[in-house]
C-alpha cells in the first residue's frame, strides 16, 4: 500500500471538474484507491462519493492505493493534481 498526505491550495478546492480529473486519473489503474478527508474515506473512482467530501482549500488529504501498479496510480493522481492546480509541485510527507 502506497500512502500519500496532500494539502490543497487550490482557491475552490477539489471541486467539479478537478473532481473529475482525479476520477478519471484513478479509473485507469486496477489498484484500490482512496481518499481520506477530515476523517471520511471514500472510493477516488467514484465522483459522487469525491464531491460529498467537500474538499475545500487549505484541506489536508490523504490518498491511499492498493494493487499491483498501487505506485504507478500514485504518480498518476500526484500529476492530475499538480495539472490541475490542486497542490504544489511536491509531495507533503
Amino acid at each position: 500500500m502506497v500512502n500519500e498526505a496532500f494539502h490543497i491550495i487550490a482557491e475552490t478546492g477539489i471541486h467539479a471538474r478537478p473532481a473529475v480529473m482525479l476520477v478519471q486519473a484513478a479509473a485507469k489503474f486496477s489498484s484500490e484507491i482512496k481518499i481520506t478527508y477530515r476523517d471520511k474515506t471514500v472510493n477516488l473512482k467514484s465522483i459522487m462519493a469525491v464531491l460529498t467530501l467537500g474538499v475545500t482549500q487549505g484541506a489536508d488529504i490523504a490518498i491511499s492505493c492498493e494493487g499491483e501498479d498501487e505506485v504507478t496510480a500514485m504518480d498518476a493522481i500526484t500529476q492530475a493534481m499538480v495539472k490541475e492546480a490542486l497542490i504544489d509541485s511536491h509531495v507533503e510527507e
